[in-house]
């Protein structure tokens, strides 16, 4: 019976220790979102909200984001069911370099798209095309897609992981071709990922600064993002747009991560 005890005891204590560090690590980001919000006045709050750089940020914010999504859906949706499904010599080479902009510094991301679009030969036919990316919204588009595509592709590609390829082989012995099992068995299956992968990806592009400045600079009113908005007005001192700007973001993100668990939380990240 003592012995019993001690056990529950030990078991309360590891289970009150655990615990305790998730709270409080919840609580420290709690704080910090909070002081974000509350560090102005709702008036003040309220007139930056409604200033027309803010709203500028926002348009350019939600379009680009939206459209950087849209091809991150595209591209990954295939790619991540080839990877998923085929064997081939140089696969995990192949995965880890498509893998590679999680580990890279968006900065670094940023320099090296700055680079291939604005100095290259390929960069420079493309704007002689009329295709300009650098210090434009287009190149705003460019970054996000680049460094959020990956999370997209994982998170794709482990949901194509956990569909059992029978029911795959179910419907090709029914007669379906390859790619019309993919259009109505797969995908899908695959739906919670999607949704899940849309949401995360969106929710990172709205947030993305580093590779963003670096490929399409931080001017106002033209290429001035949420985030650049934040860098912009702290830069120069006016806290309470870099304020607003921060509230949307934070606003944002609350409302992704709710409609994540809702709808995508059975997909997995990695």
């Amino acid at each position: 019976m003592l012995n019993k005890l001690l056990i529950q005891l030990r078991e309360s204590k590891f289970k009150l220790i655990t615990l305790g560090v998730a709270f409080l690590l919840g609580a420290l980001i709690l704080t910090l979102l909070v002081c974000v919000v509350t560090h102005t006045s709702p008036e003040a709050l309220l007139d930056s909200l409604g200033s027309p750089e803010i709203l500028f940020a926002v348009r350019l914010s939600l379009t680009t984001s939206l459209i950087s999504t849209v091809l991150c859906i595209i591209i990954a949706i295939p790619m991540a069911y080839a990877m998923a499904r085929y064997p081939f010599r140089g696969k995990s080479i192949l995965n880890t370099i498509l893998d590679m902009p999680l580990a890279l510094p968006p900065l670094v991301a940023g320099v090296g798209l700055l680079i291939v679009f604005g100095s290259t030969a390929f960069g420079k036919g493309l704007a002689d095309m009329g295709i300009k990316f650098i210090f434009t919204p287009a190149g705003i588009v460019l970054a996000q897609f680049f460094v959020n595509f990956p999370f997209m592709y994982r998170i794709l590609k482990s949901t194509f992981e956990g569909i059992n390829p029978r029911y795959e082989h179910v419907s090709r012995t029914l007669g379906c071709t390859e790619a019309r099992t993919f259009w109505r068995v797969s995908l899908p299956m695959a739906k919670n990922g999607v949704v899940a992968g849309a949401i995360i990806t969106w929710c990172r592009g709205i947030g993305e600064f580093g590779a963003a400045l670096m490929v399409a600079g931080a001017t106002r009113m033209r290429t001035e993002t949420l985030p650049i908005s934040i860098y912009l007005n702290m830069s120069c001192g006016d806290l309470d747009l870099a304020i607003a700007a921060a509230t949307i973001l934070i606003v944002i993100s609350v409302i992704s991560l709710y409609t994540f668990e809702k709808l995508g939380g059975t997909a997995k990240l990695f």
